[in-house]
């Protein structure tokens, strides 16, 4: 059956319908005589103990809103009951304010609480002993019963609602500690997503973009030198579908290790780069320093793309010709590469190609090209020296074996 909203955990109404309860339960004490239990003052009208029973109900009823005056309140309830003979109805409906007191009072309440009841309880054992021999102990086992116990009762119940809430505390914190690991993993996979892309779209459709302005700003080629450009166009349009029909499987077979796949390229393939730039009009002189070796799959990506960038943007920017150095250090892999600056280059942030007509530079190759040296805990620096423009990234390859 379920309770009305009105009686719900924490609502007022909870409070007023336990006092409510207290009161009639004393009443229906009253009612069947169980007051006074010592008749030291047989003169008081039964009636009496019914102002102490109103109290301490009305105790019960502050037990949330005001601790401290309920606590007030029952107690001087309970001692004028005392004083008047001791009825059933008011010890027991104190020990509901003793528990709430340890509740939902201050922490050293309920300390101060149980000393005072474990005191009195002693004393009375004691005093018990000292005036009626053995017999006499059970003296001190009403204010066991009725003064300990509902106060070890309520620390118990304050100390597990006190564990709940800091447990309810934690797991709050881990479900926001996993939602920012969440938003940050989707953040950096798009990062990662929109490198792949700029590398996959924009180093071959600038080709394309190059070569079709050539051809659109001198009409008067001849065949030949039609057929080489078409080529190249040609050529790069497939290599581009092709990269970019592989980042799409990726992204659609999550069972496929992303590794493996998006690492098809690597520095060995340099060849076929180089092949493609001498086609589209980019001269680049190769250094190759050091031993050839495996390197990581992740740091094999990583080089390659930034040679690709870099002669991509000496293609746009320079003036024709490209220095391409790569240097298999002991527990690195440097690649340089470096190229002469035309006017408009990148310093001015737009390419001219045949025909005067500039191809917008984004800035996003520089960017990426730094975001994958820095993933790989990797150096990387680019500007202008000597004339040139110069790229050098500098990645961890491990030891040499």
């Amino acid at each position: 059956m379920r309770m009305p909203g009105w009686v719900g955990s924490g609502r007022p109404g909870r409070d007023l319908a336990l006092a409510g309860v207290s009161l009639v339960g004393g009443l229906a004490a009253y009612g069947v005589g169980l007051q006074p239990q010592f008749p030291w003052a047989p003169d008081v009208p039964r009636v009496s103990f019914l102002l102490p029973l109103l109290a301490v109900s009305v105790a019960v009823g502050l037990r949330r809103v005001a601790t401290r005056t309920g606590l007030v309140v029952g107690t001087v309830a309970v001692f004028a009951d005392a004083a008047l003979g001791v009825s059933v109805g008011v010890t027991v409906v104190y020990t509901q304010v003793l528990y709430d007191t340890c509740v939902y009072g201050p922490s050293r309440w309920w300390r101060w609480l149980l000393r005072v009841t474990v005191g009195l309880s002693v004393g009375g054992t004691v005093a018990g002993l000292l005036w009626w021999g053995w017999r006499g102990a059970a003296v001190g086992m009403p204010f066991a019963l009725l003064g300990v116990l509902p106060v070890v009762t309520g620390i118990s119940v304050r100390q597990y609602r006190d564990q709940t809430a800091t447990e309810r505390a934690r797991a709050e914190q881990t479900a926001r500690l996993v939602e920012l690991d969440r938003r940050q993993a989707v953040l950096a996979e798009r990062a990662r997503m929109a490198r792949e892309l700029h590398d996959v779209v924009a180093n071959q459709l600038s080709a394309v973009a190059l070569h079709a302005t050539a051809l659109l700003a001198a009409p008067g080629l001849d065949r030949p030198r039609i057929d080489a450009a078409l080529r190249v166009i040609r050529e790069s349009s497939v290599q581009g579908m092709a990269e970019m029909r592989q980042l799409v499987g990726l992204l659609r077979e999550p069972s496929v290790d992303p590794v493996q796949e998006a690492t098809r390229v690597r520095l060995d393939e340099l060849d076929r780069l180089l092949a493609r730039m001498a086609d589209a009009g980019l001269r680049v002189r190769t250094t190759v320093r050091g031993s050839p070796r495996e390197l990581p799959v992740g740091v094999d990506l990583a080089a390659y793309r930034i040679v690709q960038e870099s002669l991509t943007n000496a293609l746009r920017h320079g003036s024709g010709t490209a220095e391409l150095t790569v240097a298999y250090l002991p527990t690195e892999v440097a690649v340089t590469v470096e190229n002469p600056v035309r006017s408009g280059g990148p310093a001015d942030g737009a390419a001219l190609p045949a025909g005067g007509t500039a191809l917008p530079a984004g800035g996003a190759g520089l960017i990426g090209m730094r975001e994958r040296a820095a993933l790989l805990d990797g150096g990387f620096t680019a500007g202008p020296r000597d004339g040139c423009w110069r790229v050098r990234a500098t990645l961890p390859a491990g030891e040499r074996t």
